[in-house]
């Protein structure tokens, strides 16, 4: 057999009545008789006890008998079945496991620590119970193998000035990144009869050597996006004050003038510090 069967077995109650009946009739009746032949029923009594099997809720009981697979309960209750029976319990609760965070490689090459969250379940106990030696420990180890893969497959973060325009990355595509996780990790643990609920990134980050350095370059990018943002205002608001000025007509400038014009009020809306003008109370010439 390669695929889990399903059983349903005695009912544990009516077991418990009879098997206590047999039990405590017996030694009754060598009491009342004195004879030993009732020893035989307080034996086959004793016995019985061994065969009753609880299963609780979310839980399953994987049935042996000498090596060979019987069975599997999945419906909680009290039952009874052959004392020789070897239970194993395998639980179907859903269960977190919060991976430890490895270093890697992103797609570029930079080192990057990252971890998972990842939620599973089991959805076939055969294979859980033997197609793999331990199926926790499985969880963990291809989870890890999964998260290294996945992290090579992607880009830590966007470079466009350095020409790696990726569309997705490991920082800001949160959604996608999290699907092609759930769906490597998947794939993975279909082979011990798991089944993955949810996977997402737990942590990530810059590995310490390069962090300082990446934080810096983080920094450099919005400084410079931010100084073009200023400039191309800037050069709006001159080009808005020159078309104003010639349009009412308040006062005629040459081309010197305008070009010191431009050049002063760049200097003023580009500055870091605020400008400290100086008055002229002469003419324009001077």
């Amino acid at each position: 057999m390669k695929a889990e069967k399903i059983i349903k077995l005695a009912n544990g109650y009516l077991m418990l009545v009879i098997i206590a009946l047999l039990f405590f009739g017996g030694i009754a009746m060598v009491i009342q008789s004195e004879n030993p032949i009732y020893l035989l029923a307080t034996l086959v009594g004793f016995i019985g006890f061994f065969g009753f099997i609880l299963v609780n809720p979310n839980t399953s009981k994987v049935i042996l008998l000498f090596g060979k697979y019987v069975g599997t309960i999945k419906e909680n209750g009290l039952y009874w079945a052959n004392p020789l029976y070897r239970k194993k319990s395998i639980s179907l609760r859903a269960s977190n496991f919060d991976s430890e965070r490895l270093k890697v490689n992103d797609k570029l090459g930079n080192p990057v620590m990252i971890s998972t969250i990842l939620v599973w379940r089991v959805t076939n106990t055969y294979k859980a119970a033997f197609d793999v030696d331990n199926y926790e420990n499985f969880v963990r180890v291809q989870t890890d193998a999964a998260v290294r893969k996945l992290a090579s497959m992607y880009p830590y973060d966007n470079f466009a000035d350095e020409g790696h325009d990726e569309d997705i990355t490991l920082r800001s595509s949160v959604n996608e990144v999290s699907e092609a996780l759930e769906k490597e990790i998947d794939e993975r643990l279909t082979i011990a009869g798991i089944e993955v609920l949810e996977a997402r990134i737990g942590y990530l980050a810059y590995a310490n050597e390069i962090a300082s350095a990446m934080l810096k370059r983080q920094q450099a990018t919005a400084i410079v996006a931010a100084r073009h943002k200023i400039v191309q205002g800037a050069v709006e608001m001159v080009e808005m004050a020159l078309e104003e000025l010639n349009k009412k007509q308040i006062v005629e400038l040459d081309e010197e003038r305008k070009a010191a014009m431009v050049s002063n009020l760049l200097v003023i809306l580009c500055g870091d510090k605020e400008a400290s003008p100086v008055v002229n109370a002469g003419t324009l010439s001077h």
